[in-house]
């Protein structure tokens, strides 16, 4: 039987259900909510291709960018003297003279002013749907804010004073991993935050959650309230409830209680979050559990009624969750490579096992100072056999593994596609987060063609804590190996996981080629896998438009392609790596339009 424990959001559809469980409220529920079928979303697909058609059948002048670099992360990585886009299309790469007679006399000339420019960022793992509905409506209180519990604490208490009567104060990515303090957020904690009105908040992973009193009150859930099947409402040796819960199924029926889920749109707020992450450079995303919103296919239509909407100000690949049974997504007319290039499903995605921080990864040996090798959330058997089913009808494959037993289960089962004849090359397996990863691994991964892409904030925020708690000194050294991989030619890329971790991918480049900890800043985890800042710009732009089958359209500046585009402050190869993460992106060019600043 497939296993779905606590675990996080990637591994375990942490918030099945999250729109389902409101009041109804969502207008799209009942009218852009409509199950889809490959139809309704061809139909919205060329709605939305007929929008970026229509700007680049205009015959408006070229745009032509010089006077800085231009690194073009083509090939050769190589520089170009200036750039020239017409309508959404990059129309020239190469010298100013060359450019400058391609656009035409009556070219508008940009001065990038000894500024840098690189292709738009592309993360290829995320959880833009689902996360972009808890985005809409909780306040970000995690490691990257706060370091400590206290600090979570004081700010809940200064947005209760903010917050008009009869609102709840909602907070997501508490982490008592990373943040010192109580493992837990119970009463005792949020009843001191506000007697009166409701506080919950949501554990980074997606799993727990914890409420005070008033949320409890307001949502009706009486202290004997039974346990939902797989959930629990938790409570002390008395018996007495907590605050805290395990699972969705228990805290959804507090949170369903909150006025903003009734308000919530997921379309607007998939809109919104992509506009805010245009200030980072992000011009491609991805939905790598798509269904979990809604459990069902329906989660295609949110994608699509965005991308019709004409607003998007970045692109969106998705994968469908295997929670979701295939056959439904066979049913709704759903398949690999549907919609266009501003919304388009990718792949699909299988799961073996939980998180390593989380203590569910499955492993090879037990855990520090434990006997478990944590969980199993299919047998190899039922990801192979899943597998062949998505590979036979073409399906690309994103297979989730952080911890090295669960990283043999997904080699195994790839083993076994091409064993049956089909082409990995078509397939293109990616192994979803590979954190725990030996030399036979990647061995394997380069026989079999199989790429990696790595939660880097596992090395960042994580790091000292699966150092210490998780693996020790020793083990820690498998983790998130770019290093490694890149030398045995293997392909990878960067991503955040969002909402696990901020998709700030000049972050993440600085965080894969320095390797320091964020409880320890002057520790360097594992210093041999560091990786260089060219490597790290080619995993979030070309090698993460390759895994996400976008290469021949984004990644790289090149004649033909979509012109997104994003100009920075400094170039990351001539600043001190530490300081990477803090180059300002000034302007984001998606579909040729300046989407940041607006």
């Amino acid at each position: 039987m497939l296993r779905v424990p606590s675990g996080c959001l990637c591994c375990g559809g942490g918030l099945d259900g999250l729109l389902a469980a409101g009041s109804q409220g969502s207008a799209w529920l009942s009218g852009r909510g409509q199950p889809i079928g490959r139809r309704g979303f061809v139909a919205a697909g060329v709605a939305a291709a007929g929008l970026g058609a229509g700007l680049a059948a205009q015959p408006a002048a070229a745009t032509v960018f010089s006077g800085g670099t231009i690194l073009t992360v083509d090939r050769r990585f190589a520089e170009a003297e200036a750039v020239a886009i017409r309508g959404n299309r990059i129309l020239a790469v190469g010298s100013a003279a060359e450019v400058r007679q391609a656009a035409g006399p009556d070219a508008a000339l940009v001065d990038l002013a000894g500024r840098t420019m690189l292709p738009g960022f592309v993360d290829p793992h995320t959880h833009a749907i689902a996360g972009a509905a808890v985005d809409r409506i909780m306040d970000n209180v995690g490691a990257a804010r706060f370091r400590t519990a206290a600090e979570v604490l004081a700010h809940l208490r200064s947005r209760v004073a903010a917050t008009p009567p009869g609102e709840w104060v909602l907070a997501r990515n508490f982490d008592p991993a990373l943040q010192d303090g109580p493992d837990a957020l119970t009463f005792a904690e949020l009843d001191a935050v506000s007697a009166e009105a409701p506080v919950f908040v949501l554990n980074a992973s997606g799993h727990l959650a914890y409420a005070n009193r008033a949320a409890f009150r307001a949502a009706g859930v009486p202290e004997d309230v039974p346990d939902p099947p797989g959930a629990e409402f938790v409570r002390d040796p008395a018996g007495r409830l907590t605050g805290a819960m395990k699972n969705n199924v228990a805290f959804l029926r507090v949170l369903s209680a909150a006025p903003a889920m009734g308000r919530l749109d997921p379309v607007e707020a998939l809109i919104g979050l992509l506009a805010q992450w245009g200030r980072v450079g992000l011009t491609t995303v991805s939905e790598l559990s798509l269904g979990t919103l809604t459990r069902s296919p329906k989660d295609a239509a949110v994608m699509a009624a965005a991308a019709a909407s004409g607003r998007l100000t970045a692109r969106i690949r998705a994968y469908p969750f295997y929670t979701i049974e295939p056959a439904a997504w066979d049913a709704a007319g759903i398949g690999p490579g549907g919609g266009d290039p501003l919304a388009r499903v990718a792949g699909f995605k299988l799961v073996a096992d939980g998180s390593n921080q989380g203590f569910t990864g499955l492993q090879r040996e037990p855990y520090l100072n434990a006997t478990s090798r944590g969980t199993a959330y299919m047998t190899t058997a039922e990801m192979t056999s899943l597998a062949l089913d998505r590979g036979r009808r073409g399906w690309p494959l994103a297979l989730h593994a952080n911890g090295d037993a669960g990283i043999d289960m997904v080699l195994d089962a790839c083993a076994a596609l091409r064993d049956a004849g089909i082409d990995l090359g078509r397939i293109r397996p990616r192994i979803e987060h590979c954190s725990m990863l030996h030399d036979d691994q990647i061995a394997r991964m380069r026989d079999l063609g199989v790429s990696a892409s790595f939660l880097i904030g596992h090395v960042h925020f994580w790091g000292i804590w699966m150092r210490d708690r998780v693996f020790g000194p020793d083990r820690v050294r498998h983790l998130n190996r770019a290093r490694s991989v890149e030398t045995a030619g293997v392909g990878f890329t960067l991503h955040s996981d969002f909402p696990v971790t901020d998709p700030v991918p000049l972050h993440m480049i600085e965080m894969a080629v320095t390797r320091r900890t964020w409880r320890e800043p002057g520790v360097v985890l594992n210093p041999d896998e560091r990786i260089s800042v060219e490597s790290a710009i080619r995993a979030i732009t070309s090698e993460a438009a390759w895994q996400l089958f976008s290469e021949h359209e984004i990644g790289s500046i090149e004649a033909g392609k979509l012109a997104d585009l994003v100009i920075l402050e400094r170039d990351p190869r001539r600043v001190e790596p530490d300081a990477i993460g803090s180059i300002r992106v000034l302007e984001t060019w998606m579909d040729g339009r300046r989407v940041h600043p607006a």
